[in-house]
């Protein structure tokens, strides 16, 4: 039961835009929110509405105190919502798992004479930044290049307020032309800094003719050594180029933004597109994410990308940013943007097409480092293949299916009924991991029986012999397989396994509790997994039920024969296992066999071959 004294506050809140602050018994905030209508959302938290996650519940609960901070807008509430959870880091928000910086290049173009430098610390003071590098191979030839070409300073003088008596050393040696004592004017001075930018920015090609102009002239002035180091720095421009067309995608000046996500843990990745080159790519992991959707993870993803830094590092917005799916901010999120740029950003949610194919690219991208990022630090040995994410994502799963398991019964007229337990791991099958079963009760060519058996089996093992579980069940089967096998697994303990049933007909996949099915396209990466699993699991019953039926024949047609009891029947079949081989067997082949003699052997072929086809 809330307290009296939070009961009064929900009963008295505004219906105007702002941020709420859900504090606990010590006064800690555990939850920061944004809301359009601050009574509604808050009240629509203490709800006594069942569909609510587990997460939020336990949050509720610890709920004593709320604080509300009142804004004019919708969008400013965003921009605080973002700032607040930057600065306190509340328990229940979704949070950044990785909090490195990552270093840019910085031009402090906000100077009369700008300077250029590296930083891992963004500021809002009007520089404008560039990257960030996450590998500074790309960061250091670019500073190589602009120093070998420019003389930007590099002295920390506030000019042209104040300056030296006389210019550094950086003058006496060539890398400064001395703005400082007015021996460089401002203006020539920013002409040089235009063209950094130019270089910064991804068009290296606007700058080489000037350089390579700059170049022959200094030939003909038979100033070789700056016409030696122009060509260096000239060759150092054509390998950006290079690396830049490589990197070339089809696009124009965009921003693309994808996701993945595995169990609560997740990654955002986003690509830099300019003049149809991509330049860069930023990235940022996040936790806590629980049971939060993809949309929460997006709206966070967006929020660090373009809110949480304010307005700096902004500059190079794009025309368009595409995102791969709806999230609730993506309204004001483009308002703000269009707001800074000074002329309209626009956010995209494509289904086809090219900027479809852009969007597959940053999710692949964001994929794969979340897989790097748990091989790296959480000892997963292989890394899950795309299939596995395309399949999340079709089913909507919590986690990555790294590990399914697929059930399937196989019976011979009601007689002979076996049941097997492929497994695989990370896409691929573990052959070491394979059980099959034969199933004890007597239920004849009753499948969904013999489906709840062996799962309810399999899965009271696993749970006492302490076995990690599957993230993923599949039944071979329809609905009717499906729910046996559901109920089974709870009434054995493991509540928090994912079932589905592949129907073999139509190929459709069929999820606990919902009506319809879900239809993967026929050539889809996720379909043919999940019909690998399930014609493995096939075969490996199928193999099975064949040799008990095997068994089954040879001991009945041996128990017609004299001097062969149980223990011999045993032996002939643990050596020749079917009636075929025994057949084709030599007499010396049954005489070795323990408790057989030469005669006896003889005895055994004349009766089998006597009855064999056409003897």
């Amino acid at each position: 039961m809330t307290p009296d004294s939070l009961q009064k506050k929900l009963r008295q809140l505004p219906t105007r835009p702002g941020v709420y602050l859900f504090k606990d018994a010590r006064g800690e905030i555990v939850y920061i929110g944004k809301a359009n209508s601050l009574r509604a959302r808050v009240k629509s938290h203490f709800a006594q509405d069942h569909t609510l996650s587990l997460t939020t519940r336990e949050m509720i609960r610890r709920v004593v105190d709320l604080d509300t901070i009142v804004v004019g807008s919708e969008a400013e509430a965003l921009l605080l919502e973002a700032n607040l959870i930057k600065s306190h880091h509340p328990r229940f928000n979704i949070q950044l798992r990785d909090d490195k910086r990552y270093p840019y290049i910085k031009v402090t173009v906000q100077e009369p004479f700008p300077r250029i430098y590296v930083t891992r610390q963004l500021d809002n003071d009007g520089s404008r930044y560039f990257g960030p590098f996450t590998d500074v191979g790309p960061m250091r030839q670019a500073l190589d290049v602009i120093r070998r070409l420019y003389t930007m300073r590099s002295c920390r003088y506030d000019l042209p307020v104040e300056a030296p008596a006389r210019p550094c050393l950086d003058y006496h040696i060539g890398r400064c032309q001395a703005p400082c004592v007015g021996w460089q004017t401002a203006a020539d001075y920013q002409a040089m800094v235009h063209e950094v930018l130019e270089l910064l920015s991804g068009r290296p090609e606007r700058v080489r003719a000037q350089v390579e102009a700059r170049m022959r002239a200094a030939a003909e002035a038979l100033d070789f050594e700056r016409a030696a180091s122009l060509r260096n720095a000239l060759a150092a421009i054509d390998s950006m180029a290079r690396r830049q067309r490589t990197m070339a995608v089809k696009g124009g000046e965009q921003d693309v933004v994808g996701i993945a996500r595995d169990g609560d843990r997740g990654c955002a990745v986003l690509l830099r597109i300019r003049d149809g080159k991509l330049l860069g790519r930023e990235l940022d992991f996040f936790g806590n994410l629980d049971e939060a959707g993809d949309e929460a993870l997006l709206s966070a993803a967006a929020t660090r990308f373009y809110v949480g830094r304010g307005d700096y590092g902004l500059e190079d917005l794009p025309r368009e940013i595409l995102f791969p799916g709806e999230f609730e901010d993506r309204g004001t999120l483009e308002a703000i943007l269009s707001e800074t740029a000074g002329r309209r950003v626009r956010t995209v949610v494509p289904q086809k097409g090219e900027k479809a194919s852009l969007l597959e690219l940053a999710s692949q991208n964001a994929r794969h480092l979340l897989e790097e990022q748990a091989v790296l630090t959480e000892g997963v040995r292989v890394r899950a293949d795309d299939a596995l994410y395309e399949l999340q994502e079709a089913l909507e799963l919590k986690v990555v299916p790294r590990l399914v398991v697929c059930f399937d019964i196989s019976h011979t007229q009601g007689t002979e009924v076996v049941a097997s337990a492929v497994v695989f791991a990370n896409g691929d099958p573990c052959k070491a991991e394979y059980r099959h079963f034969r199933i004890r009760g007597d239920w004849g060519n009753d499948d969904f029986r013999s489906m709840a058996e062996v799962v309810g089996r399999y899965f009271r093992r696993r749970l006492a012999e302490q076995l990690p579980l599957p993230e993923l069940v599949v039944i071979d089967g329809g609905k009717g397989q499906l729910g046996v096998a559901v109920r089974a697994a709870l009434e054995a303990g493991a509540a928090d396994v994912a079932f589905i049933s592949l129907a073999k007909r139509e190929e459709e996949v069929f999820l606990p509790g919902r009506s319809d099915p879900i239809r993967l396209p026929r050539a889809s990466a996720p379909l043919r997994l999940l019909q690998r699993i399930r014609d493995e699991a096939h075969r490996f019953a199928i193999t099975y039920n064949r040799k008990l039926r095997a068994r089954r024949t040879l001991t009945s047609e041996l128990s017609e024969i004299a001097g062969i009891g149980p223990s011999r029947q045993r032996a002939l079949l643990e050596r020749f296992g079917s009636v075929r081989a025994l057949r084709d067997a030599d007499p010396d082949d049954i005489a070795a066999v323990r408790g057989f003699s030469a005669k006896l052997a003889e005895r055994v072929l004349a009766a089998l071959r006597k009855e064999a086809p056409g003897a």
